[in-house]
């Protein structure tokens, strides 16, 4: 285990040591803030009244409230992800460079090596999106705060799941990749449309019924929608708490995507968090067996 760490720590410094590796990864949900404060504020906010019946008032801190905890929780079910490919850079450096050719011939074996590669990739994601997430927040203290502690507690519990989940992902990705090229490719693919597969950067509500059918089997629907229902679930108790019909907040909630339907059936939150359980060891799994394929990592 302390060589595992070791591996880690250098994979860590390595991470920080690369100045521009380290400002794009920093930079990029500061971006998505940006673009999404920008140019989906007012998509959500239609998409939200839309849903609201006219004979009932709802306040303007609510309304903005419920855009920006659905503009947070979207940033963050993509940054959680792409963050990741970028992190995960290191594997891949190492190929190009040659300096997997000195591990190669080390006492140290491969699966120690690629979980040192895997476990910097979480720690590192982990740190960067914890900054987004304390931005994320003093945007929800500015256009309306409705989370108490509980949620935050959760939101935090599900950041961990989704870089998790990023980090098998990205891992089992970046695996065959042997040139920064590759891999920047390869991040630029996942970037522009994990966000519109997720259901980030428009609900699947919105959607054909066959293409929400297809998207109900990934699990970065159910990655998306976990995290808006904690994000948005003081929201919901507000109105709640203000005795607004129990249809216009399920039309809402399933608006929002805080619903999402397999099979004709509801997915609950404790059933996301299974589904978020099951593929991250499914993709540990093959994370794990891949990297024991024999000179797997030195094809060309």
């Amino acid at each position: 285990m302390r060589t595992v760490l070791a591996l880690m720590n250098r994979n860590r410094k390595l991470f920080f040591k690369d100045k521009g590796m380290l400002f794009t990864s920093m930079i990029t949900p500061v971006i998505l803030i940006v673009l999404y404060a920008t140019f989906l504020a007012k998509v959500f906010k239609d998409s939200f009244t839309a849903a609201i019946p006219d004979m009932i008032t709802i306040s303007d801190k609510l309304i903005n409230g419920t855009v920006a905890a659905q503009l947070t929780a979207s940033l963050m079910a993509v940054s959680c992800i792409t963050v990741t490919f970028c992190v995960n850079l290191t594997m891949v450096q190492d190929k190009a460079n040659g300096t997997r050719k000195d591990f190669d011939v080390s006492p140290v074996s491969k699966g120690k090596i690629y979980l040192g590669y895997f476990l910097s990739t979480v720690a590192n994601s982990l740190m960067v999106n914890g900054i987004a997430f304390i931005l994320c927040l003093g945007y929800l203290l500015k256009m309306g705060w409705y989370m108490n502690a509980a949620d935050v507690l959760w939101v935090l519990f599900d950041i961990i799941l989704l870089v998790l989940f990023g980090s098998t992902l990205s891992s089992i990705i970046s695996f065959p990749l042997t040139t920064q090229g590759q891999l920047s490719a390869v991040g630029t693919i996942v970037s522009a449309g994990y966000g519109f597969i997720c259901g980030a950067y428009m609900p699947i509500s919105n959607f054909g019924s066959g293409l929400q059918k297809a998207l109900s089997y990934f699990p970065s629907t159910y990655a998306t929608s976990l995290i808006k229902n904690h994000m948005l679930h003081g929201v919901f108790r507000e109105m709640e708490r203000k005795h607004y019909p129990d249809e216009m907040v399920e039309t809402i909630r399933d608006t929002l995507d805080c619903n999402p339907v397999f099979h004709g059936n509801v997915v609950g939150v404790n059933q996301m968090i299974g589904i978020m359980m099951g593929s991250i060891a499914v993709f540990g799994i093959i994370y794990y067996f891949v990297t024991l394929l024999p000179k797997g990592e030195d094809r060309r």
